[in-house]
This record gives structure tokens, sequence and C-alpha cells, in this order.
């Protein structure tokens, strides 16, 4: 065992990008490293993308969903500040270590298989490898098994 108890966390933007790039994080710690995953030891750390305040209070918030529901909380009388964060360094060092980094504080999620190494390795190199051939009937194949959802919507 390479880390003993300790976390490997990985902290990513908490948009759409910072989610891409924690995939491949993923991705390449599985090819790379995969007792780490085994083990237990890579977390990722998932931080706010929005910061409210009202008063002295302050409030982060994950995604719009849990932003609007503190909002329907807060008082209407007092204004309220709501700034997003374009990415972690928009951050100050504070903000980042209550958020992201203080174990009481944070929100981590443990990264686990949930199947056979080889089975996961051979799904990560199909969608991510050399071979743009598999990519292409990953899509088809996700396409054919939607397609049916996909007429519903656009009412076809």
């Amino acid at each position: 065992m390479i880390f003993g108890t300790r976390k490997l966390l990985s902290t990513t933007d908490a948009d759409v990008d910072g989610s891409h790039i924690a995939t491949l994080l993923m991705a390449y710690f599985l090819t790379m490293m995969p007792e780490l995953i085994e083990n237990g030891h890579l977390y990722l750390a998932k931080p706010p993308l929005y910061r409210i305040s009202q008063g002295g209070e302050v409030h982060y918030a994950k995604d719009d969903a849990e932003k609007e529901k503190m909002l329907s909380k807060l008082s209407k009388k007092q204004k309220i500040d709501i700034g997003r964060f374009k990415g972690l360094g928009e951050m100050t060092v504070p903000q980042l270590r209550e958020t992201a980094m203080c174990p009481k504080t944070r929100v981590l999620i443990k990264v686990e298989m949930g199947r056979d190494l080889s089975e996961l390795s051979e799904k990560v190199d199909n969608l991510m490898g050399k071979n743009p051939e598999k990519r292409f009937e990953f899509i088809q194949e996700q396409a054919l098994k939607n397609s049916e959802l996909l007429d519903n919507i656009l009412d076809v």
C-alpha cells in the first residue's frame, strides 16, 4: 500500500469543465495507479459553485438547485449577495480552505470502481484510448438505446 491510510484529493472547478478534468484525472489514476482506487485512497473534493452572503452569514451552494433552496430560506428584508465562482482561482485562500480542504466542512466523494478492474480498464480504453472506432461504436449503441427517448422528446 503506497498511501497507508492517507487520502489523495483531486480538486477541480465546480463547473462542467471541472467535471471533464476530474474524469480525465480518474482515467489517469485508473490506468497508471489503480491501487489508489482499489485501496480507497482517491477522493474528489467538491468545491461550491456559489457563495451566498447576507448580513454576517455566508453560505455555499454546490449548484443552481441548492442555491435556489438557500435563497428561499433567507430573509427578503436584507440584501443578499450572490457570487458565482468561475473556478478555484477566484476563491480566496480562506474560502478554498473552508470549502475544499478543511476536513470538518469539505465535501468529498470517494472514487470507487464498482466493477472488475479489467472490465473498467477496457471501457476506459474504449472511450478514451487511441482507437476512435470504439468510441464511435459506443456512441452508436447509446444513440440506439436512447432513440425512443429522443423520439419522445422531439415528438417525431
